[in-house]
């Protein structure tokens, strides 16, 4: 009651809190939002258009042609593997100091491997044209063979290595689509090869050396890893979309109406299951079992081991695993005997969730557009790493090759073909990386401002219950923000990934400063040592200030970003003794609980990607590592945006709780009676602790 004896209506109380006449904030930034996001479509169709993600697992042919490609000439729709036809230009390639690289060695799209023959001499000719009356069908089912149909002078240039027809001296095997050379000569064929008067071929371990370096070139391993995500998108979507969108419902149910017991279901299941990743990596790096990932495809020689990059970086990995899963197990014993102020904590979430029950289906919203967009994003992905012009090179190597064509030896046009890369394409791949990274932090961002707003409204009734408060809040706060605050959001999203960025050249300038001598200092050195620590000054106060507490009051208040952010911040700081220890640990339980659902969204990745589909035949991946590292982030986010409900819902209501305690001088009139006893609990303890040291 106030002085004059007349009770105070608290929706009256909360008008003059959340404000309700607004006006659009930090329009300047959501143009440029929506720009960006053009320029987003546009990036994204010059790779439509320019792309080809058969590039990205398969090699090119003689003429410029991507194996596998149905629209090439001829049709290569069953023809995916690169084999080298002439065996001394691959041996030449190898040689250190040689003119002739393995790009412009002449290779050619086939359906398997060629293997010598035990009584005979197997050749592999050139696609049929010209004089060669065969079909491409028909050339397939002869084994590539039409040596028998050669003229005179054709058999000669053969015998030449110069074509078109290639003798099949050495055994090679399928590693990652190219036909690898073993460097044992048949003995056999090169007998036969021999007799034929055919000129000497060379038999050395740079046959084998030259393609094994070419396949496991950096960028041919990038191309691999970026072709895996390709093929394994049914695991994106099962295990980085619906797995962790039902886990992170379920999560909610359980804080909802088991609250007591889920921090310490957290913490089990996350030693679980960060133990069980950290031995997937182990079973697929080969260091346990006979499940490790292997470069060669289909069947082979049991005796035959190549050894690629991908398995490198699995060794890597596992090492790296191992050490974080060392350092996670040690730390959650370590925090297990503060589980109570965990609990206590989030069972003032739970209040609210069971109040304002849309909140658990809500995340669903921004769930479905991230889908979309992701869905866009990726396709994009493969089309914008495959981009680039086929040209022919310029090479000064002497190579000459039958053309069935002209009929004749052709020394002018024997050099290979490669994807020539323009320079704005690692430009527009960083724009693209940056645009989903932004998308993704948009959505957050929208989404933990709406369920501020919902939790807001629910503390400033004093939590009464009514027919309105399911879902009139949530419904209110997203008009609000679509109407006034996605300029202030989108300026959230990306303030912070900036302010970090900046924060570290800054750092260094002013610790190479700070060591100079000051007595010999100029004044350039001066002011640029001014300059650094005002520029930190600045950066250290958005990095302080733009976290989600800026986006509670943006939606309690409707003011632009920075001025939500520095209202929030003086709340804080103003009432920094009296929550300092109430949500830390809640926020470790809410962190674990994120990377229970991410880990458990990779735990099956592995198991599907451990499947026939995607260890051999035609969707084989080179390795689990980048799709298992997507379903992880896939898994974060989605969990992120589910865990916000619980995040901010706990947040809200404590900066609630300082505006609260600001208007009614120290004493918050609207708080829960369970915040309360929070609070009060964990300034008692910390008391106690205080006194007893």
């Amino acid at each position: 009651m106030d002085a004059a004896g007349i009770e105070k209506n608290p929706r009256d109380f909360e008008s003059q809190i959340i404000k309700q006449e607004r006006k659009c904030r930090d329009v300047v930034v959501l143009i440029i939002f929506i720009a960006f996001w053009i320029a987003m479509i546009v990036n994204s169709s010059f790779a439509f258009n320019k792309g080809n993600p058969l590039r990205l697992t398969y090699g090119l042919d003689y003429k410029g042609n991507v194996c596998g490609n149905r629209h090439a000439n001829p049709d290569l729709r069953e023809l995916e593997l690169q084999y080298w036809l002439n065996p001394n230009q691959v041996y030449e390639s190898g040689l250190k100091h040689s003119q002739l690289k393995l790009e412009n060695a002449k290779s050619i799209c086939l359906i398997e491997c060629p293997i010598p023959s035990d009584d005979a001499l197997n050749w592999v000719c050139d696609y049929p044209e010209g004089d060669i009356r065969l079909s491409v069908d028909d050339w397939i089912d002869r084994n590539f063979d039409y040596f028998e149909f050669l003229t005179p002078d054709m058999r000669n240039s053969s015998l030449q290595l110069q074509g078109p027809c290639y003798p099949v001296i050495f055994p090679s095997v399928n590693v990652h689509w190219s036909c690898q050379f073993i460097a044992r000569a048949s003995n056999m064929s090169l007998q036969h090869w021999e007799q034929m008067g055919g000129v000497h071929i060379i038999e050395d371990i740079r046959i084998d050396k030259s393609i094994h370096r070419s396949i496991n070139s950096r960028s041919a391993v990038l191309k691999r890893y970026v072709a895996d995500v390709g093929k394994s998108w049914p695991v994106l979507i099962v295990c980085g979309g619906i797995v962790p969108l039902f886990l992170s419902i379920v999560w909610l149910l359980l804080i909802r109406y088991f609250v007591s017991g889920m921090p310490w279901i957290t913490i089990i299941i996350f030693n679980v299951l960060i133990i069980s990743t950290t031995m997937f990596y182990y079973l697929k790096a080969g260091w346990i079992g006979n499940n490790a990932i292997t470069p060669i495809i289909g069947e082979h020689d049991p005796y035959i081991h190549i050894f690629g990059r991908e398995q490198s970086h699995l060794h890597a990995v596992a090492v790296l695993m191992t050490i974080v899963m060392i350092v996670a197990v040690l730390s959650s014993i370590a925090i297990a005997r503060r589980i109570l102020m965990a609990t206590s904590v989030l069972k003032v979430a739970a209040k609210v969730i069971g109040e304002v029950q849309a909140l658990i289906i809500f995340p669903v919203i921004p769930y479905i557009l991230l889908a979309i967009i992701y869905m866009f994003w990726f396709s994009a992905t493969m089309y914008l790493f495959s981009s680039g012009q086929i040209l022919q090179n310029d090479c000064k190597s002497n190579c000459c090759a039958y053309d069935l064509g002209s009929k004749r030896v052709n020394c002018d046009t024997c050099c290979g073909y490669r994807i020539h890369y323009t320079p704005h394409i690692s430009v527009s791949i960083l724009f693209h990386l940056f645009g989903c990274y932004w998308a993704t932090q948009f959505f957050i961002a929208c989404s933990s401002t709406v369920i501020a707003g919902s939790v807001a409204s629910y503390y400033w009734v004093r939590g009464e219950t009514s027919k309105e408060i399911t879902f009139l809040p949530v419904m209110s706060s997203m008009n609000q923000l679509m109407r006034y605050n996605l300029g202030s959001v989108a300026l959230g999203s990306v303030i912070v990934p900036f302010a970090k960025f900046l924060r570290s050249p800054f750092e260094s300038i002013r610790r190479r400063l700070k060591g100079a001598n000051i007595t010999t200092e100029t004044k350039i050195a001066k002011l640029a040592s001014g300059s650094s620590r005002c520029c930190l000054g600045c950066i250290g106060w958005i990095m302080k200030s733009a976290n989600r507490n800026a986006y509670i009051m943006i939606a309690i208040t409707g003011e632009g970003f920075f001025r939500a952010s520095g209202a929030a911040t003086r709340l804080i700081m103003n009432n920094i003794l009296r929550i300092r220890r109430v949500n830390v640990i809640g926020d470790v339980i809410l962190f674990l609980g994120k990377l229970c659902i991410s880990l458990s969204s990779v735990v099956f990745a592995f198991l599907m990607l451990d499947s026939y589909r995607y260890s051999s035949a035609h969707n084989k991946i080179s390795s689990p590592l980048l799709p298992v590292l997507v379903c992880w982030a896939l898994g974060y986010v989605v969990a992120t945006l589910f865990f916000a409900v619980v995040e901010m819902s706990i947040d809200t209501i404590i900066l609630s709780f300082c505006q609260d305690s600001e208007e009614h001088q120290g004493t918050a009139q609207y708080a829960p009676t369970l915040l309360i006893e929070t609070l009060d609990d964990q300034n008692d303890k910390q008391r106690l602790i205080q006194g007893s040291s």
